[in-house]
C-alpha cells in the first residue's frame, strides 16, 4: 500500500444527528466524460459534450488532447443552454507531454491514440502513477506495430514515438488487472488501419460494465464493434476500421458518485433524491440500488430521478463486486456500521488502484476501532463500535468519501487532505454539507 503523504489538513467530517431529506444533484460521470473526449477526439468532425464533468481527472484528459493538436473550446451548447465543450478534431501530432495525475483512464486511454500521431508523445504523472500498471496497453500497442520506450518497466513514465497510424489487427491481453485496457484498444480501434481485434487472455476480468459502456458510446459515434454479448466469441471484441461521427453527446450523472449521498439516507434513516437517474446505464453506479437495498434501504426510480430511503437499519451483505469494484469503499464504510457482519469478494484488483484500496480499507477503518480483515480477494468486515480519529485517504477519492459517511455516525473523524475528492467529484465538502443542511443538529467535530 501507498503511504499516505502528510496533510496537515484534515476535514472534520460532519456528524448527522438526525435523519437526511435532500436532493443532490451529482455532476457528471468521469467515465462517460474522458470516453466521450476520446471518441471526439478521433471523430471526422466536430462534435459537442454536454454536461461534461469538469475535475482533476477529466481536465487532465482535455489538456492532453490539446496537447497533441485537438481543439477543446469550453463554453455552452450550440443551442445556448448548459455547459458543454465544443471538440474539433485535428492531425495529432508530437512532440508533445502529457500529464495524466493519477488518472487511469487518461494513463491507459491515450497512448493508443498517441500512436496515431505523428512525432514524440511522453506521458508522466504523479508518483503513485508509476506503480499502476500499464502492461496490458504497452504490450499490446507493441504487437500492433507502435513503438513505446519504458525501459521495459510496463509503467509511467514512457514515450510513445506515433508514425501517424498504426496497422492494429488480432492482439491478446491479460486484462486481469485492469478492464481499462480492453477499452483503451477499442477506443482507437476504427481508426487503426485494419481495426482491432481484442482477445482477453487472462484468468478474471474485473469491471465489465465499463467495457459495456466503452462498446455503447462506439456504436453510438459509428463504430462497428462485435462482442460475446452479440454472438462474438467469449471474451474477444472487435471493432471494424472506420471513420467516427462528431456526437452531440449529454454526459449522465455520476452514479458512482452517488454513493456517499445514498449511503447517508441508508445511515440515517433518511431520504435522498439523486436528479436525472438514467433508466437504462451501463455504470457501475447502478448496482447501488439493489446493493444498498440488499442493506436495508429501499429505493424509487421516477421521471425525477431515484429517490433512496432509509428504514433505520442496516444490514451486512455477502456480495461479489467484482463488475463495481469502484463502490467499494463507500460499502464497507456502510458495512462498518452495520449491525451484523458483511463479506466483500472479488475485488483483488482493488489493490492495484489509486492506492491498495483493501489494505487501505482495512487499516483506516481498523484504527477507528473496526474489525476489517483482508481475504484473497476482498474484505470481512464485523461490525464494532467505531470512535474518531484521523482517516487516512493516501490521495485517493473514494477512500475520503467513504470516511465521510463514517462520520455521519461516528464523531470526531477526521479526514486527511479532502481535497482529493476534486479528482471526480469538485466540491465535495459543499455538496457533503448541504445535503446535511436538512438535518437538524448536524455538528463538525472540532478541528485539531
Amino acid at each position: 500500500m501507498t503511504e499516505s503523504p502528510v496533510h496537515t489538513d484534515l476535514w472534520p467530517a460532519p456528524v448527522a444527528n438526525g435523519a437526511v431529506d435532500a436532493t443532490v444533484t451529482v455532476p457528471g460521470s468521469k467515465s462517460v466524460t474522458n470516453r466521450a473526449l476520446v471518441l471526439a477526439a478521433l471523430a471526422a468532425e466536430p462534435g459537442w459534450v454536454r454536461r461534461p464533468l469538469r475535475s482533476r481527472d477529466t481536465v487532465l484528459m482535455a489538456d492532453a488532447l490539446r496537447a497533441m493538436g485537438v481543439g477543446i473550446e469550453e463554453g455552452v451548447g450550440p443551442d445556448g443552454t448548459g455547459e458543454a465543450w465544443r471538440v474539433i478534431p485535428a492531425r495529432l501530432h508530437g512532440p508533445a507531454e502529457v500529464l495524466v495525475g493519477n488518472a487511469g483512464t487518461v494513463m491507459r486511454f491515450l497512448p493508443p491514440v498517441a500512436a496515431l500521431a505523428d512525432g514524440p508523445i511522453r506521458f508522466d504523472g504523479d508518483p503513485r502513477s508509476y506503480e499502476r500498471p500499464l502492461h496490458g496497453v504497452i504490450d499490446a500497442l507493441r504487437a500492433l506495430g507502435a513503438r513505446i520506450d519504458d525501459n521495459d518497466r510496463g509503467a509511467l513514465p514512457l514515450t510513445v514515438h506515433g508514425a501517424g497510424a498504426l496497422d492494429g489487427g488480432p492482439v491478446e491481453i491479460d486484462a486481469s488487472s485492469s478492464s481499462q485496457f480492453v477499452s483503451a484498444l477499442l477506443l482507437s480501434g476504427p481508426r487503426f488501419n485494419q481495426g482491432v481485434e481484442v482477445r482477453h487472455v487472462g484468468a478474471t476480468l474485473p469491471s465489465l460494465p465499463h467495457i459495456r459502456m466503452t462498446v455503447d458510446m462506439l456504436r453510438a459515434a459509428g463504430a462497428q464493434v462485435d462482442t460475446p454479448e452479440s454472438g462474438g466469441e467469449p471474451d474477444v471484441w472487435r471493432v471494424s476500421p472506420s471513420a467516427l461521427l462528431g456526437r452531440d453527446l449529454v454526459v449522465e450523472p455520476d452514479l458512482s458518485n452517488a454513493a456517499p449521498f445514498l449511503a447517508a439516507a441508508l445511515i440515517t434513516g433518511g431520504r435522498v433524491t439523486i436528479p436525472d437517474w438514467p433508466e437504462r446505464t451501463t455504470q457501475p453506479g447502478d448496482s447501488l440500488r439493489e446493493i444498498f437495498t440488499a442493506m436495508g434501504g429501499r429505493c424509487e426510480l421516477t421521471d425525477t430521478g431515484l429517490t433512496f430511503t432509509g428504514t433505520g437499519r442496516i444490514t451486512g451483505i455477502d456480495a461479489d463486486l467484482h463488475d463495481v469494484g469502484e463502490l467499494t469503499p463507500v460499502i464497507a464504510a456502510v458495512a462498518a456500521l452495520a449491525d451484523s457482519e458483511s463479506v466483500l469478494r472479488g475485488i483483488a484488483h482493488l489493490r492495484l488502484h489509486e492506492t491498495d484500496r483493501l489494505a487501505a480499507l482495512a487499516k483506516e477503518i481498523n484504527e477507528l476501532g473496526g474489525d476489517v480483515t483482508e481475504t484473497e480477494d476482498g474484505l470481512r468486515i464485523r461490525p464494532r463500535p467505531l470512535h474518531g480519529g484521523v482517516f487516512h485517504t493516501y490521495e485517493d477519492h473514494r477512500l475520503a468519501t467513504a470516511a465521510a459517511v463514517i462520520g455521519l455516525a461516528v464523531e470526531g473523524v477526521q479526514v486527511e487532505n479532502v481535497a482529493t475528492t476534486a479528482k471526480t467529484l469538485p466540491d465535495f465538502p459543499a455538496l457533503w454539507t448541504g445535503m446535511l443542511g436538512s438535518v437538524a443538529g448536524a455538528t463538525t467535530a472540532p478541528r485539531s
